[in-house]
């Protein structure tokens, strides 16, 4: 069983003048990608009891999502209020003392045995607590849990980010598998080109970091060549959820492989990785023909 641990929200979207709730969030969208390509699920984090908790209660359920890990929670559910500039999503948070923000490293449990491998990132890694006991957690498990980390970095959201680039700095050499946008590298490494970036990321200790560009495809460095896949084309409605259901795809094609454990990880070959960024294209393409964090179902993927 995969686990996910990381926010959950209620995207605004603009819609004919006004907003329309949607469930959202990094890896909220990344754990309902991964229920719905039928991989074994579990998600951890406060749930609301507010009635946008129960919008983001019923896609997990409906995904076949195990949600014994998320305390239910009298504080309010974080929104983002979207606004799309030629397709690409900017956002807006409210999220002051709301029911994910104020997790605390006190809130982490002991993992079931069943899990075999860890995903999180967003923007659940940037305030305290709830950065604190996220990274908790992976401090915890990481040394016997493959973690695969996706800051999806969102400058806006930064108040301090001296303090968030620490963190990262002690993350970052705890995860196996690293997923970075351009826009994430840009962030971390601005003088640095794409290439030279993710060797840097290399070199602090993950075994793989994938970079992923939209239409450019994406891109995996690790100890061989660098190993791309294509981009699917597709019109494209918006980008919101893409890279989020990226990273189910590759996570679900690492686990279908036998290759989703340390050791699997560690003897990773150029075809397996291929495939693993194939599924995550190929699943992202889907998301993005269509409106919203909408992620496909196993049904609608290429046999």
């Amino acid at each position: 069983m995969i686990l996910c641990a990381g926010e959950s929200l209620i995207d605004m979207v603009p819609e004919d003048g006004a907003f329309r709730p949607l469930a959202g969030g990094a890896v909220y969208n990344t754990t309902v990608a991964l229920g719905r390509l039928g991989e074994p699920t579990a998600y951890l984090w406060p749930i609301s009891r507010d009635p946008f908790g129960e919008i983001l209660l019923r896609p997990l359920i409906e995904a076949g999502v195990n949600t014994d890990l998320c305390p239910r929670s009298d504080r309010l559910t974080t929104l983002a209020l979207v606004t799309l500039t030629g397709g690409e999503a900017r956002y807006s948070f409210y999220d002051e003392g709301s029911a994910g923000r104020m997790l605390s490293q006190n809130d982490i449990p002991e993992l079931p045995g069943d899990v075999q491998a860890i995903f999180a990132g967003g923007i659940s890694l940037v305030p305290d607590p709830c950065g604190g006991a996220i990274e908790s957690l992976i401090q915890r498990n990481h040394h016997r849990l493959p973690v695969m980390l996706d800051p999806n970095i969102r400058p806006f959201f930064i108040t301090d980010p001296d303090s968030y680039r620490a963190r990262l700095n002690r993350l970052l050499p705890m995860a196996d598998i690293v997923k970075l946008s351009a826009d994430d590298f840009e962030w971390l490494f601005p003088a640095l080109d794409l290439a030279d970036a993710a060797r840097k990321v290399l070199q602090m200790g993950p075994r793989i970091v994938l970079q992923t560009g939209g239409a450019a495809g994406a891109h995996a460095y690790w100890a061989g060549e660098t190993v791309n896949a294509p981009a699917v084309r597709v019109t494209v409605a918006d980008t919101i959820g893409a890279g989020d259901t990226f990273n189910a795809g590759v996570l679900a094609s690492l686990r279908r492989q036998g290759v989703l454990s340390k050791d699997g990880i560690a003897g990773i070959t150029a075809d397996q990785l291929r495939s693993a960024l194939t599924l995550g294209a190929q699943a992202a393409a889907v998301t993005v023909s269509r409106a919203g964090a909408n992620p496909p179902w196993a049904s609608e993927m290429p046999a």
